[in-house]
Parts: structure tokens; C-alpha cells; sequence
């Protein structure tokens, strides 16, 4: 990955902090290995315990910063996600998938979409 990439995921995930903290939620955890794979944010509001993919785009291309979560991705961030909480044990633990979208291009400041419940995840008994 270019330094370019690196430092835009930076400042998008400091974004996204921040954005979550004025909303209220509590940061647990940001850029955590589980296997191979990272959770870009891991974060508390009441009960619930949400994982949030930050994605950060320059331009448009691609379709941006919408179509940036894939099903792969999804299935992905599903088995992290089950792999936290195993380790943690925190089975029961109810929880959530949120994106949040860092668009950097077009305008002067980034603009900051917060998706809560961005996909749901069949079945409640986290063998995802």
C-alpha cells in the first residue's frame, strides 16, 4: 500500500473516531488483528457492540466510496467480527455492522457518512 493510501486511511479513521465519540459511541479498539485481517474500529453504544469498516476514497472511480464494502468484504468483516468475540468471550454480546464513508474528493472538506446497521448478518448464534 502507498504512503498516499496510508495516510488517507489515517486521517479517515481519526475522522471516524471523532465522529463516533460526538455521537456518543465508546471507542474500545481501533486497527485490531484478528487473524488476517484488521477491524478498523471497535466501538460501544449502550449494549451494543459495533464494528465499524471506515472507507476512504479521493475519487469517484470505482463507483467511490459506496460500493467500497463488498460481499466479500462483508463476509470477511462477519468472521473477524465472530473471532472478537470468541477471543473476548463475548458470545451472547448483542452487536452490529456500521460503514462509515470518508469521501476526501470533490469538495474542500471531506464528507462523513455514518451507515449504521450497514448489513445484517443471518443467524443469532455467532458461528457466523
Amino acid at each position: 500500500m502507498s504512503l498516499t493510501r496510508q495516510l488517507l486511511g489515517r486521517e479517515a479513521e481519526a475522522a471516524a473516531e471523532g465522529l463516533l465519540r460526538r455521537k456518543g459511541y465508546r471507542i474500545l479498539d481501533r486497527n485490531v488483528r484478528v487473524g488476517r485481517g484488521e477491524l478498523d474500529i471497535v466501538a460501544r453504544m449502550g449494549e451494543t457492540l459495533v464494528f465499524v469498516e471506515v472507507k476512504a476514497r479521493r475519487t469517484n472511480r470505482y463507483g467511490g466510496v459506496a460500493y467500497a464494502v463488498t460481499a466479500q468484504k462483508k463476509r470477511q468483516l462477519i468472521q473477524l467480527a465472530a473471532r472478537y468475540l470468541a477471543r473476548r468471550r463475548l458470545e451472547r454480546q448483542p452487536c452490529r455492522f456500521d460503514v462509515l464513508l470518508y469521501d476526501a474528493g470533490g469538495s474542500a472538506s471531506p464528507v462523513l457518512e455514518h451507515i449504521e446497521s450497514a448489513f445484517e448478518v443471518a443467524g443469532d448464534d455467532r458461528r457466523w
